[in-house]
């Protein structure tokens, strides 16, 4: 353990007690090396080409965990002495009980289940004053005590009066957790429902919206959103993610070519066996699936767990690959090909490598498009187009976004400021949203120009808070401190503002 970050921590001014606990224990397990790790995959380490997004040197819990929250309304907990709730009060508690008790790569749940449909049942009868004084309440312990804004809240396709009352109140209460996400399927959600959670996002940022009908098909399960934008299944999770930072490896490059039939399948194979070894511990040696409450209680299985290959930084990789030429990626049909060319080789790899205990993903590991860290300077997120860099107009940036969204079962999305006065046309933004899914596109995500809320790469921060920290005031969310970094690492303010 490196004594002097140990004591960086303790001595810290700028991080809360909480935070120092996360980071010590981050410390400790970095201290150990119990992963077989070979000299070629620590040279792309070493590069940047490969990173395991900070999740320690040796796993002692899944990345992501989804417990199927239904199956705990119906059975309660053995483990932690709940019964199953009976009204609306015992559900909220019950709820806020197994929060605290799931972990994650955070130390926080990620994922607390389809928040709508779990309380519709329980709300029946009771005024809307009364719904609305208890939900407040509840969203606002989520936000305090749940510290770290990867952390996600679905709600169903289908329209519900506890869905209405929480996009309701989400307008005022101005959280940044849980990030919320509206599955929406035109079939089955009404247009004013939907113009509903846009007008809310365009005054909050919240919710998202995401593809229902496309990622139904992903798992042959129930599906859930996590973290930023995580499509995993419901009663399982992710063991891991970990990227190729294609930005970082293009550096290597000594034609496309080489490129392209040499450098990227090497790197995708240390990838994929570094990844391995991740699962294989997690799995065999850490003895998490054996001693969870969660996987006694079925609210969890270890079958439903896949791990997630992520991808981040191909417009700088395809930019750099078409420097003799000009072309640039999202403004060039040769420069998307190239792109294309890029995911396919990705993709076949994914299709062929063998993941171990990967039942669910049938013996593969799923794509994800990596949304980014705060240190990553000059590294556009997953698939995106650089910002700043977008096309003037929003359809041929919509056409571009499906065209790689297809490449990404575990999630991939983008982000679109729109205009205040969008606010007076919220079907405008509907429309939209439905050409969107038409072409492809798996997720969306809104927040106006001059909202306090505002998305990063995928999760949620105050503006009000970032210059809080610039300030070097001690803020309460540490995701507080990643947003700041990457928003203005990465200048996000020079987002393409678009209309409605």
């Amino acid at each position: 353990m490196e004594q002097n970050r140990v004591l960086d921590v303790l001595t810290s001014k700028e991080l809360t007690y909480e935070q120092k606990v996360f980071s010590l224990a981050k410390e400790a397990e970095d201290s150990l090396s119990v992963l077989d790790i070979p000299q070629k995959t620590r040279q792309y380490f070493e590069t940047g080409a490969l990173n395991d997004l900070f999740e320690g040197h040796a796993p002692y819990r899944p990345r992501y965990i989804m417990p199927d929250y239904k199956k705990f309304v119906k059975q309660g907990s053995e483990f932690l002495r709940v019964e199953p709730p009976k009204t609306f009060d015992e559900l909220l508690t019950g709820l806020q009980i197994l929060y605290h008790h799931v972990p994650s790569i955070t130390g926080f749940p990620v994922y607390l289940g389809e928040l709508d449909t779990m309380i519709e049942p329980f709300i029946e009868g009771m005024a809307d004053d009364v719904v609305k004084e208890k939900l407040r309440l509840f969203l606002i312990f989520l936000d305090r005590t749940i510290t770290d804004s990867f952390c996600h809240a679905n709600l169903g396709s289908r329209p519900t009066r506890a869905g209405r009352i929480i996009l309701e109140l989400e307008k005022d209460i101005q959280n940044t957790v849980p990030n919320l996400t509206l599955k929406y399927d035109p079939e089955v959600t009404p247009d004013e429902y939907a113009e509903l959670a846009v007008a809310t996002s365009l005054t909050c940022a919240n919710p998202a919206i995401c593809n229902d009908a496309d990622n139904r098909t992903t798992y042959p399960c129930e599906y859930g959103i996590s973290s930023c934008y995580n499509i995993l299944p419901v009663g399982g999770g992710a063991y891991t993610l970990s990227r190729i930072t294609l930005t970082e490896l293009v550096k290597s490059a000594e034609s496309v070519d080489q490129f392209l039939q040499e450098l990227l399948p090497d790197c995708l194979e240390a990838v994929g066996n570094y990844m391995n070894e991740r699962v294989k511990f997690l799995v065999e040696r850490s003895g998490f699936f054996e001693s969870s409450f969660l996987v006694r209680e079925g609210l969890i299985e270890r079958e439903k767990f896949v791990g997630m290959f992520g991808v981040t930084g191909l417009a700088e990789c395809v930019n750099a690959l078409m420097a003799d030429t000009g072309d640039r990626y999202g403004h060039s049909e040769k420069a998307d090909k190239l792109g294309l060319q890029i995911m396919e080789i990705i993709r076949k790899f994914a299709a062929d490598f063998p993941a171990v205990y990967s039942e669910i993903g049938q013996g593969h590991f799923l794509l994800h498009a990596q949304v980014g860290l705060d240190s990553d300077k000059g590294i556009t997120s997953g698939v995106r187009i650089p910002v700043g860099d977008e096309p003037e107009n929003l359809l041929d940036h919509l056409r571009h976004s499906a065209r790689f969204h297809e490449y990404f079962p575990t999630g991939v999305g983008d982000i679109f400021p729109f205009a205040v006065t969008a606010r007076k046309n919220p079907g405008a933004l509907v429309d939209i949203v439905k050409g969107a899914f038409q072409l492809g596109v798996k997720y969306m995500s809104f927040y106006a120009s001059d909202s306090d809320l505002v998305r990063i790469t995928g999760f949620l921060v105050k503006r009000s808070e970032m210059e809080k920290y610039r300030n070097h005031d001690v803020v309460l969310q540490n995701t507080t401190v990643l947003g700041s970094k990457n928003y203005d690492t990465n200048h996000l303010e020079m987002r393409k503002e678009r209309m409605a």
